[in-house]
């Protein structure tokens, strides 16, 4: 059985993964309004990612009869000075989501809810992956500069990414 703290814990969770969602959507309407449709492309897929996060979150508590209680997501920003302030604000919120991962399997270890740290671990995973792709592309658009081809280049291949059904909702 899940403690009242873990539910609510996880509950915030879930609004702070659809908060992600829009945040990531946000961004994506951003780029494609600056005309970058593979920056676009790439924040389109994270809005993806950030929702398939918020449902595994659902499932669990689903599973473990706990009710989900769905809240308002608040605005977030809508625009932002440049690709490069875009996957900088990216990595810092990554970092954000990060601790609230974090915060999460420190309630289960002390529940000795091991349920739930079983499936903590995957998402302790995922966002060390998250802040790692935030850094990577970070790089990559500070190595570009001021250069347009480079830029043009470093676009086409952000918009290469797909989007992949994260391995907890595979079958679901």
């Amino acid at each position: 059985m899940i403690s009242e703290k873990l539910h609510k814990a996880i509950n915030d969770q879930i609004n702070a993964e659809l908060w992600s969602a829009y945040l990531y959507l946000s961004m994506s309407m951003d780029a494609e309004d600056k005309n970058y449709k593979g920056v676009a492309n790439w924040f389109h897929i994270q809005f993806q990612e950030e929702q398939a996060h918020a449902r595994i979150f659902m499932n669990y508590l689903n599973s473990v009869e706990a009710k989900v209680e769905l809240k308002p997501i608040e605005g977030v920003q809508t625009t932002w000075d440049s690709v490069l302030d875009m996957f900088k604000s990216t990595l810092e919120h990554e970092k954000k989501v990060s601790a609230l991962i974090r915060n999460l399997m420190s309630i289960a270890k002390e529940d000795r809810d091991y349920a739930a740290e079983s499936k903590l671990n995957w998402f302790i995973e995922e966002q060390v992956e998250e802040e790692e792709a935030a850094r990577d592309i970070i790089f990559a658009v500070e190595s570009v500069g001021n250069s347009k081809n480079d830029m043009y280049i470093l676009d086409k291949e952000l918009a290469a990414r797909v989007y992949t059904e994260p391995a907890p909702l595979a079958g679901k």
